[in-house]
């Protein structure tokens, strides 16, 4: 069976254009002289952490981030040796692994802190840490009234032998609304947190640029960059231009059934379309359980046997069905559910405008038990 007759369900990742964006991001903030962190939890956006990272790290990246301790480890047992930063976690965290495999780790908090420094001094061992302070988006990160706190309480595990202050970060809560006042309000306080480090002995690093602001505000770079999104070559802001980016993600199926319906037979649950004349469907074996979302019924297309073409009726758990009109499809023949729109298919930045969200959730929640994931690697966009 050919490549494309071969799956019911496939995300096809193209590593080429992983490297390509990489290398377009850190192209940027070598501009500015700046290193690159290719931020790859969530295992990649859905693209695969380790097929990612390898891209990334090819393409110019000098660092990963990733969200969960796990996640951290998942890359060093992949062979993973760059710097890893990881950030997020709960009380049931051990960080003893993750200073073992030398993950560096981020600290908002003076008990964060202690337990970081409490599990270092039982390895011997030196952590390298990120304080994160809050700037204006309200989730992690340290309240700028218990920052200077913080830092003198780093300083001293710096001092003690316990951790290394490797960076201080930040994250941006409106950077892909091109010049929304909290970008510079955040920027400022970020330079106040940045000082008091300073003032309290430490000599970090700073990074505050994510995605949309690796593309919009060279100014922000500083020492690092933390693109995201833009790495699977999906361009947070649009607006401001062409960024050259590719998207790396095709979903794709194949037709499973064709059938030939009389007008006024009507398709799928609740009978929401009617044929008003004969027409040609083709069923398609992928439902909202692969991810496709049911609230897109009578209002998403797909791409097959040459062009764009509607699906009728509601979107099923396992099927959704094609009008064809009357074109002759066959059964096997490759469906594009969405990719990167260079043949006019659907993308997914189109599902998430019909969906009103971003399409950081679409490529994210793609990844199903029932859909095969096919690594494609040319090897032309390695250096």
């Amino acid at each position: 069976m050919s490549d494309q007759h071969a799956y019911r369900a496939d995300l096809r990742i193209d590593v080429d254009a992983i490297r390509h964006n990489v290398r377009v991001l850190a192209g940027r903030a070598e501009a500015s002289g700046a290193r690159t962190m290719v931020i790859v939890k969530s295992d990649g956006y859905g693209h695969g952490a380790l097929t990612v990272s390898r891209a990334a790290l090819q393409a110019g990246a000098d660092r990963l981030g990733v969200a969960a301790i796990g996640e951290a480890l998942q890359l060093r047992a992949g062979g993973i040796t760059a710097p890893v930063l990881c950030w997020l976690f709960t009380e049931a965290d051990d960080f003893g692994p993750a200073i073992a495999a030398d993950i560096e780790l981020s600290a908002s908090s003076q008990a964060t802190l202690a337990r970081i420094v409490a599990a270092a001094a039982a390895q011997d061992r030196v952590a390298r840490v990120h304080l994160k302070i809050d700037t204006g988006l309200a989730r992690s990160g340290c309240p700028a009234e218990l920052w200077p706190a913080l830092v003198e309480a780093a300083a001293k595990a710096e001092a003690d032998g316990h951790v290394h202050v490797e960076a201080v970060w930040s994250h941006l809560a409106c950077a892909d609304e091109p010049g929304h006042p909290s970008i510079d309000m955040q920027a400022e306080r970020f330079h106040r947190a940045y000082e008091q480090a300073r003032a309290a002995g430490l000599d970090p690093i700073r990074h505050l640029a994510n995605s949309a602001a690796v593309l919009t505000r060279p100014d922000l770079h500083f020492e690092l960059v933390r693109p995201g999104i833009a790495a699977y070559g999906l361009d947070p802001v649009p607006q401001a231009g062409d960024h050259d980016l590719r998207p790396a993600m095709t979903f794709r199926s194949s037709v499973s059934l064709t059938k030939r319906v009389p007008a006024g037979e009507s398709v799928s649950y609740g009978h929401s379309w009617t044929a008003d004349a004969p027409t040609n469907l083709a069923l398609v074996p992928v439902g909202y359980a692969d991810g496709v979302p049911r609230s897109l019924s009578g209002r998403m297309q797909v791409w097959l046997a040459g062009r764009r073409r509607p699906v009728r009726g509601r979107v099923c758990m396992d099927q959704l069905v094609v009008d064809c009109g009357d074109d002759e499809v066959s059964e096997g023949d490759e469906v594009i559910v969405f990719g990167p729109g260079d043949r006019g298919e659907p993308t997914a930045a189109e599902w998430a405008d019909e969906l009103g969200t971003i399409h950081y959730e679409i490529v994210t929640g793609m990844y199903r038990p029932r859909v095969t994931r096919t690594v494609v690697d040319s090897g032309l966009e390695a250096p």
